[in-house]
């Protein structure tokens, strides 16, 4: 089979991208396929012969452009079949304030929230905060904010990467992620991070975050979350795979925080390590998305 990788793009993930194409690459290879490697910053459309050629295209974009339903809609326009999910599920899924209120539809907890757009617009939550863009990803331009005082800062850091702003009710807890492949659903991953947050350092740095795969977790409660998770990857029409991300409090309530619709697929990324735990070597997990994209 003839695999194109689109890797690299315009977003703060340019280099995360980069590192998941190579490693998908060498998957590819391993698995027997002709495979090429297709890194841009903006032009993506250049490589149309390309991508025509390929039987299909592995999007190892992360972030804008690639991630929220831009690129597909171009590869859909131009029947080039991707991994993935489609256009209308990246762009909903990239939207943490579309995606959380589909959460919260279907009876999910997420931490309450409001979109602002500018340090002068009114946020009824009291501290501690968590300010954001709405439509990035990797804690991209994310503050968890304690004083009031430091508000101003947070927003404006935010507001660097988007337009529009969301503001978080600060949730304490164990973070958790799940991913889905196809109808399979991975062993959930505790994250413990070296910083209070799981932040863009301590994903890509190996070292900086401990890792418990599976997670222990009352078996009611993983079953629970497992349950939820395929709900919301179906109710938000992603397809092939995918990672949801939760808060875990004290009294054993998860809060949904977000669906990634291409997460990473690095030697530190969260997907692979889910799917050793499952069985699944690094190519196989490829192979996998390759075939239920198909």
């Amino acid at each position: 089979m003839k695999i194109a990788i689109l890797m690299g793009g315009p977003s703060t993930e340019r280099d995360v991208s980069l590192r998941t194409g190579q490693a998908v690459a060498l998957a590819c290879r391993e698995l027997g396929h002709d495979t090429v490697e297709l890194s841009f910053r903006n032009n993506y459309q250049k490589f149309l012969p390309e991508l025509r050629l390929a039987d299909i295209v592995f999007n190892g974009l992360h972030g804008t452009v690639g991630e929220d339903g831009i690129i597909q809609a171009w590869m859909d326009k131009n029947n080039i079949p991707y991994t993935g999910s489609g256009a209308l599920s990246s762009a909903l899924c990239m939207n943490k304030d579309k995606s959380k209120n589909v959460a919260r539809n279907l009876g999910l907890l997420t931490p309450d929230w409001e979109i602002i757009h500018g340090i002068d617009d009114v946020v009824s939550f009291h501290t501690p905060l968590v300010i954001k863009p709405n439509n990035q990803g990797s804690t991209v331009g994310l503050s968890i904010v304690r004083n009031i005082g430091d508000k101003a800062a947070a927003i404006d850091e935010a507001m660097k990467y988007s337009d529009n702003i969301i503001v978080e009710k600060y949730i304490p807890g164990r973070e958790i992620t799940l991913a889905i492949l196809g109808e399979d659903v991975l062993p959930i991953v505790e994250i413990r991070s070296s910083h209070e947050l799981y932040d863009y350092e301590c994903k890509y740095t190996p070292g900086m975050t401990e890792y418990i795969c599976p997670a222990v977790l009352d078996h009611n409660l993983t079953k629970d979350i497992q349950k939820n998770t395929e709900k919301i990857f179906k109710a938000l029409d992603c397809r092939a795979y995918g990672r949801a991300d939760y808060l875990l409090d004290e009294e054993g309530r998860y809060f949904f925080l977000e669906m990634n619709t291409l997460p990473g697929m690095t030697s530190t990324s969260l997907v692979p390590m889910a799917a050793k735990a499952h069985g699944l070597s690094f190519a196989k997990l490829i192979n996998c998305i390759l075939e239920m994209s198909l």
